[in-house]
C-alpha cells in the first residue's frame, strides 16, 4: 500500500490499483408515476425524535450499531453532509458552529482512539469482516474536516479498513467479499456495512482510483444480489459457510435495499456520475424490486412480518421502519409515488409503536434474527432506523413543496 502523503488535498488517503470502471451506455425504461396528491402522513414530533435520538446514543455499542447511528445522525441533523444531497462531495473542508456534525464525529473519534495500533479493521475482534466498515464513512468525514491538515490518524484508519476489505478478507468464487472473517459467508446485512463505505471513499478520492472504488462498491452489490436474491424478488439472509438462513428476513432485505440506496446516491452525487449511468439504473431497479415485493405483504396495520412472506412470523417494527425510509428516499429520487401509500401506513404504524421514552417497541432481536426482543429489551439499530425514517420522510415532504 502506498504511503499517505500529508501534502495532498483532503482526504489524505492512498490510491489502490483496481480495475477501471466499465463505461456502458444508459439503459432506460424506468416508468415514473406522477406525484400523489393525497394528504401526506404527518411525521414524528420534535419531542419524539429527540427521545429516539437520546435512546440511540445511549444504547449503540456494537460496531454495526455505531455505524448505523453515525449514518442516522448524519441524515437527521446534518443532511447537507449526507450522500442524499449534491453537497456531499466534497463536504466542507472545515465545519462551523452551525454545521459541525459533532455527534457523528464523536463516534469517529472514539472509534479511532480505541483501535489497537496493529488492527486494520476500525474495530478489532468482531468476527464480522463487514460490520467495522460501517463506521468508515464517519471516519472519512472526520479526516476530511480535521482542523489540523497535517494530521493523518483518520486517513490511516480509513485506509487500513479499506486495505483489509480489499486484500485481507476471503471472497467467494465470484469475488464477493465475505461478511465473515474466518470463512466465506455472505449476509444481506453486508450491503449496508461495506459498499457504502467503499463508494464514499471513492467519491471523495476522485480520479482513476476513485472511479475504480465506485465500481467495486457497485460490483459488491451486484455479486451479493446474485448470491442472495431468489425468484420471489426478495433476498435470502445468509448463504455459504457452515450454516445458512434461507428465510426472507425483513431486516436483511432492508439492510440490502438501504445499502444499495446509499451506493446509488454516492454514484449520483459524485463528480463521475455520468460514467455510472447504467450502474445507477440497475441499483434503482434492484432497490425497487425489494420494496415493491416487501410491501405486497404489508399487514393492514402497516407493519411487515419479521420474515416478510411468512405470516406465521411476528410483526417487526425494525424492518418496517428501514424499508419505509428507503421507500420515501426512492420516491424523492425517482418521482415514482407508487409505494408512498405503503410508506405512509408504515410511518403511522411506527409512530404508534414508540413509547414515551423514545424506545421503538416490537423489534426483532438482532442477535437471533427470528425472535422478538424480550420485554424491557430494545434494539439500537431499530432506534437508528426510526431516525432514518424521519429524515427520509422530511426529505420527501420538502420535495413536495419544491
Amino acid at each position: 500500500m502506498k504511503p499517505i502523503n500529508t501534502s495532498v488535498a483532503r482526504p489524505t488517503c492512498p490510491l489502490f490499483s483496481l480495475p477501471d470502471a466499465t463505461m456502458v451506455p444508459w439503459i432506460s425504461g424506468l416508468l415514473l408515476a406522477s406525484r400523489a396528491l393525497a394528504p401526506a402522513q404527518p411525521g414524528l414530533s420534535n419531542t419524539t425524535v429527540a427521545n429516539v435520538r437520546a435512546r440511540l446514543i445511549e444504547s449503540a455499542r456494537a460496531s454495526w450499531e455505531l455505524g448505523a447511528a453515525a449514518e442516522a445522525l448524519t441524515e437527521l441533523s446534518w443532511p447537507a453532509l449526507s450522500v442524499f444531497e449534491p453537497s456531499a462531495f466534497p463536504p466542507p473542508a472545515y465545519l462551523n458552529a452551525s454545521l459541525n456534525a459533532s455527534d457523528v464525529l464523536d463516534i469517529a473519534v472514539k472509534t479511532v482512539s480505541r483501535k489497537p495500533a496493529g488492527s486494520l479493521p476500525l474495530i478489532a475482534g468482531q468476527g464480522s469482516a463487514a460490520d467495522p466498515a460501517s463506521v468508515g464513512v464517519a471516519v472519512l468525514l472526520a479526516n476530511w474536516t480535521r482542523p489540523d491538515p497535517s494530521a493523518t490518524v483518520f486517513a490511516k484508519a480509513a485506509s487500513g479498513q479499506l486495505e483489509h476489505l480489499l486484500h485481507r478478507v476471503p471472497r467467494s468464487a465470484q469475488g464477493a467479499i465475505s461478511h465473515r472473517q474466518d470463512e466465506v459467508q455472505l449476509w444481506a446485512d453486508y450491503v449496508y456495512m461495506v459498499p457504502p463505505f467503499i463508494a464514499y471513499f471513492g467519491a471523495l478520492q476522485g480520479g482513476y482510483g476513485g472511479r475504480a472504488l465506485l465500481q467495486v462498491a457497485y460490483n459488491q452489490c451486484r455479486l451479493y444480489r446474485d448470491a442472495l436474491r431468489d425468484s420471489s424478488g426478495l433476498w435470502r439472509h445468509i448463504t455459504l459457510g457452515k450454516w445458512q438462513d434461507d428465510s426472507h428476513w425483513g431486516t436483511g432485505n432492508a439492510w440490502a435495499a438501504a445499502g444499495m440506496l446509499r451506493v446509488l446516491q454516492s454514484l449520483n452525487h459524485s463528480s463521475d456520475a455520468r460514467m455510472f449511468t447504467e450502474q445507477q439504473a440497475n441499483l434503482t431497479e434492484w432497490i425497487q424490486e425489494i420494496t415493491t415485493t416487501a410491501w405486497s405483504y404489508q399487514k393492514r396495520d402497516g407493519g411487515l412480518f419479521n420474515v416478510i412472506d411468512a405470516p406465521e412470523s411476528f410483526t417487526d417494527t425494525s424492518s418496517t421502519a428501514l424499508l419505509a425510509s428507503v421507500t420515501y428516499r426512492m420516491a424523492t429520487f425517482t418521482n415514482d409515488t407508487t409505494l408512498i401509500p405503503a410508506a405512509d401506513k408504515a410511518l403511522a404504524f411506527i409512530k404508534r409503536n414508540i413509547d414515551n421514552q423514545g424506545w421503538l417497541e416490537g423489534t426483532v432481536d438482532p442477535y437471533t434474527f427470528h425472535t422478538p426482543n424480550s420485554p424491557g429489551s430494545h434494539s439500537p439499530e431499530g432506534q437508528a432506523f426510526v431516525l432514518l425514517l424521519h429524515a427520509a420522510h422530511s426529505a420527501w415532504m420538502k420535495s413536495l413543496s419544491n
